[in-house]
């Protein structure tokens, strides 16, 4: 499955402009969205019309990863690391521009100021908010506890026969 902004050729005219639920009777249900998209994939496969489908996530949960404790130095390696990128790229822009021929003066600059900005944004949001509980590092995600596949009712029978046939494998028993 690709998005609206993929270029795939694949036309939105069928997608709805504002949120809206998703229509069609569940042809198959899995535990992960790479099993869906395969599933999906497999209909493709076969010919069915898979502008007709769609992958819902069910059962909805904000899953917060830790992935480890925030001291001084992470925080400080961190920002000057961030600035750097900045600055380099300011650096850059401004080499671009600049009358001189052939000079590292502006980079060295951006550089060096956006690895000082880097610090000092840093250092001020780590000790502005020291000791109300945000001493560790996390990644946030959205994720489903299960992945239903749907289409529309004309073409749901045969979606649901084809799936049947994933499910039993290559040999005809179930894989």
């Amino acid at each position: 499955m690709t998005g609206a902004f993929s270029g795939s050729g694949r036309s939105n005219q069928g997608l709805p402009k504002v949120p809206t639920p998703p229509s069609g009777w569940p042809i198959g249900s899995y535990g992960t969205y790479q099993e869906a998209h395969r599933a999906v994939e497999h209909l493709a496969g076969n010919d069915f019309p898979v502008e007709e489908v769609t992958i819902v996530g069910v059962d909805l949960m904000l899953v917060e990863r830790v992935i480890g404790r925030l001291s001084w130095p992470k925080v400080l390696g961190t920002g000057a690391l961030s600035g750097a990128w900045f600055g380099l790229f300011v650096g850059l822009l401004l080499g671009l521009f600049s009358q001189q021929q052939a000079s590292f003066a502006p980079i060295l600059v951006g550089l060096s100021a956006g690895v000082v900005f880097g610090l000092i944004f840093a250092a001020v949001g780590y000790a502005s908010t020291r000791g109300r509980g945000r001493e560790i590092a996390s990644a946030t995600q959205l994720v489903a506890g299960r992945y239903d596949v749907l289409a529309q009712p004309r073409n749901a029978e045969k979606g649901r026969d084809l799936l049947a046939k994933l499910a039993m494998g290559p040999g005809g028993a179930l894989s």
